[in-house]
């Protein structure tokens, strides 16, 4: 596995096709196009494998994916990273695509470590694009220290008191996995009202945990050894302020998202999303795009939906690379 650090000088790496994204996306993508016999590189401005679920839902239960009933994030991404090994794919991690360039058959990338991507066709699977969490205004200074914004690992707030801040899905898958590890949940607001799936709201609502709305934390509180040991909670409609015991604040608020410096590569966009065509091109020359960086008429963003994605786009980029190559190259499970 290749990765920004240590490369002093630039380099120039060559591959039949390369995918710009390592979620699951884009390892499918990996493992598809090894399936075609094409030369892979997969760039990701993460250091991790896995992308979005890696960084942000590694603990959460996927219930979508198609033969698994239940997977978790961490789980899917490691079976992904095994069936992608079999392309023997290059990566090129903590590394940020920031410039295209077309020359004749060939799609240049330039990296932002100076390292040339030349390839015969791209495939974008950048998911939400770059991402940050939305901030607590109440826990200035607290990241690190009883703050967080993603839950990597649920056993490391065992026996603790935990409060989780926000109302949408990953405010209530957490709230939801840590209840019967924690000491205390608490689930805080600002709205009656929520986000997340129902069903989830509901076995929270049903649950141990407590849910105090609307209202919002608007201090984090030390103890004697200066960490932290209390939140303080203000209701919305009354400014009635109380304090509650917390060791741990979980920040789920969403976060800002946008496509970073591909937004400069001419593409035809709506929003923060790529159009694509029933083949999954984009409107520059070899370059496709797949999964939740894209756009088009009936769209659903599931990463089942990904999955085929970007396996039409790696069958009709193939063509691309080779054009006596077939947009069909039959079944995996068909013997030769």
């Amino acid at each position: 596995m290749v990765t920004r650090k240590g490369h002093a000088v630039a380099e120039t790496v060559e591959a039949d096709l390369l995918i710009v994204g390592a979620g699951p996306a884009g390892l499918y993508g990996a493992y598809y196009a090894g399936f075609r016999e094409l030369k892979v590189a997969v760039v990701d401005s993460l250091p991790e494998l896995g992308g979005q679920v890696t960084a942000m839902y590694p603990e959460k239960a996927i219930l979508d994916v198609a033969g698994f009933p239940t997977i978790k994030g961490r789980e899917l991404v490691a079976n992904l990273v095994e069936q992608a090994a079999t392309a023997a794919p290059t990566y090129l991690l903590g590394r940020t695509a920031i410039g295209v360039e077309h020359r004749g058959d060939r799609v240049r990338v330039l990296l932002d470590d100076e390292t040339v991507v030349d390839a015969g066709a791209v495939i974008l699977t950048a998911g939400i694009g770059r991402f940050q969490p939305r901030g607590l205004p109440a826990g200035e200074d607290w990241e690190g220290r009883g703050l967080a914004f993603f839950v990597p690992k649920l056993d490391v707030y065992a026996g603790q008191d935990v409060v989780v801040v926000g109302g949408g899905d990953s405010a209530f898958d957490w709230a939801h996995h840590l209840e019967p590890i924690a000491k205390s949940v608490t689930l805080v607001h600002r709205r009656t009202a929520f986000r997340a799936h129902a069903s989830t709201v509901t076995a929270v609502q049903t649950s141990s945990v407590e849910i105090v709305t609307p209202a919002t934390v608007t201090a984090l509180l030390p103890g004697e050894d200066g960490a932290l040991a209390e939140i303080e909670v203000t209701d919305a409609d009354s400014g009635e302020t109380h304090r509650r015991p917390a060791q741990a604040v979980i920040a789920a608020l969403g976060f800002l998202a946008d496509l970073g410096p591909l937004k400069e590569w001419g593409l035809d966009l709506d929003k923060r999303h790529i159009l694509v065509d029933p083949a999954m091109r984009t409107n520059l020359p070899r370059v496709y795009a797949a999964g939740d960086v894209t756009e088009y008429p009936g769209k659903v963003r599931l990463i089942a939906v990904g999955f085929g994605e970007v396996a039409t786009a790696v069958n009709n980029a193939a063509v691309d690379i080779d054009p006596d190559a077939h947009v069909f190259p039959g079944h995996s499970s068909e013997g030769s």
